[in-house]
């Protein structure tokens, strides 16, 4: 990524909320690495350096504020190829893929080299993916130590590193403070419930929580899922190396400032970095609204700062799709409900609406299309759900954020069932392809007053690379205010 250093300078004058998470700057007086939306005094132009990541600040020799908190930043999403691959990158390196099956894996999910990988890493980021890697586990226990009560050895575990002794060492070097003593600095003192993990996850403004949530609630899977009082709360599963870590997340909106505060349970402190990173999936947090607002004009007016809502699991996403092929809203959610109720596992949770974890891909590839058709559709559709599912656990599918989308797309229609406004409607949630667009939607077409998928598509012309986000607005027009 390159930089030009008048405009960074003009943004962080400006504390332009904009550029948060496009760029940090680093202060060669003070060796210290911010967010262009610091509150501190902007330094002197001369002293400043500018960024395109924290790890490529932090590899310059700066350790990060503790005002600011550059680990706080929002993500960035992006159409560009080489963009899209190094962002692909960084999201799968955030979920422990490469700590659980290296670099090698996350380069063949993304049908490319090793060596093109690391080329578009460098050109993104300005450092390799190791040092990219090293710095997010470092930004996760620093978050860790402030935010949470958890001990330092179960911080260094849950950030990713392998022994205590490493973590302490490679902290005091980058930061030049014990994790003792960032502990110590917490504000006010005030030690963290011990049984909950509680975060802030930024976003650029405006945010239309209300549209966000709603549009989830109404697609809740029961006693996986709920939205009760403005507030998303849900079920989660997650296997790091070998093992299932379950417990269950809230996601709320901060009333004063511009994040999401996220609860988690102590169940999932050793599974904390695939958490966060499915949550600000799930809630598009990477999204630009001034450049889609600028890409879909009058579209985007009335609800600026309307997000397209990934998905936490893109298993469970693509199984609730399927499911609603061809009925309405509510009733594919009453047939995801008694799917999750008969094949998922029991939970307890502190909430009454949380009582099951979806079943897992390895678990619905083993069961009979009859058992599924029983629960209340057709048998064809059965079948599509078990082929899902056995494309998932033997590899030949991921669902997951920013992967191959031509090839996934080709996968995902290639299955028996699965036709274009699934295979869309997947790739705009489970894969958060902005440019995906379900133009055979009765809905699209309703709120477009055409009748035809080829007038359809034509007039979705006029909002690449954005189209995802054209969706979601067509689909609001339609709900009543």
């Amino acid at each position: 990524m390159i930089l030009d250093s008048r405009i960074c300078y003009r943004a962080l004058k400006a504390r332009d909320a904009r550029f948060d998470g496009r760029f940090f700057v680093a202060v060669s007086s003070t060796r210290i690495y911010c967010r262009p939306v610091c509150t501190v005094k902007p330094p002197k132009r001369e002293n400043c350096r500018f960024f395109p990541s924290a790890a490529a600040a932090e590899s310059g020799g700066y350790r990060p504020c503790l005002r600011c908190r550059p680990e706080l930043a929002p993500g960035n999403a992006s159409v560009d190829a080489t963009s899209r691959l190094a962002q692909a990158a960084a999201s799968m390196m955030e979920d422990r893929t490469l700590d659980q099956e290296g670099l090698d894996t996350i380069a063949s999910r993304l049908g490319i080299t090793d060596r093109h990988l690391r080329r578009a890493f460098g050109a993104e980021f300005g450092v390799s993916p190791v040092e990219f890697a090293q710095t997010q586990k470092l930004l996760l226990a620093k978050r860790l130590l402030t935010d949470t009560a958890l001990p330092v050895t179960e911080v260094a575990f849950a950030s990713g590193f392998g022994s205590v002794r490493r973590f302490n060492a490679l902290f005091k070097q980058r930061y030049r403070l014990k994790p003792g003593q960032l502990r110590l600095q917490r504000q006010n003192g005030v030690p963290a419930a011990a049984d909950l993990l509680k975060f802030e996850l930024s976003f650029r403004p405006p945010f239309d929580w209300s549209a966000v949530s709603a549009f989830l609630g109404v697609r809740a899977i029961a006693g996986v899922e709920a939205v009760e009082g403005g507030c998303y709360r849900r079920t989660v599963r997650i296997p790091i190396d070998g093992k299932e870590h379950t417990g269950w997340i809230a996601v709320e909106m901060s009333p004063r400032k511009p994040t999401l505060r996220v609860a988690v349970s102590a169940s999932l402190a050793k599974a904390l970095p695939p958490v966060l990173s499915r949550v600000k999936a799930l809630m598009d947090l990477a999204c630009h609204p001034a450049e889609v607002g600028q890409a879909l004009g009058a579209l985007a007016k009335r609800h600026p700062g309307l997000r397209v809502p990934g998905a936490f699991d893109g298993f469970e996403m693509a199984v609730r799709a399927i499911l609603g092929q061809q009925v309405t809203v509510a009733g594919a959610r009453t047939v995801a409900g008694r799917f999750a109720a008969t094949f998922g596992d029991p939970i307890e949770t502190p909430f009454d609406s949380l009582t099951t974890l979806f079943p897992t891909a390895k678990r619905v590839a083993a069961i009979s299309p009859g058992s599924i058709a029983r629960l209340g559709m057709p048998g064809a559709r059965a079948r599509t759900v078990v082929a899902l599912a056995r494309a998932v656990a033997d590899g030949r599918l991921a669902l997951v954020p920013n992967a191959d989308i031509e090839a996934t797309l080709a996968a995902l229609r290639a299955l028996p069932g699965v036709g274009e406004w699934t295979a869309q409607y997947i790739a705009m949630r489970a894969l958060s392809w902005p440019d995906a667009f379900p133009h055979t939607d009765l809905g699209v077409m309703k709120a477009l007053g055409e009748t035809g998928a080829r007038q359809v598509l034509a007039a979705g012309e006029a909002w690449r690379p954005w189209r995802a986000y054209a969706v979601m607005h067509l689909w609001q027009s339609l709900t009543k205010e």
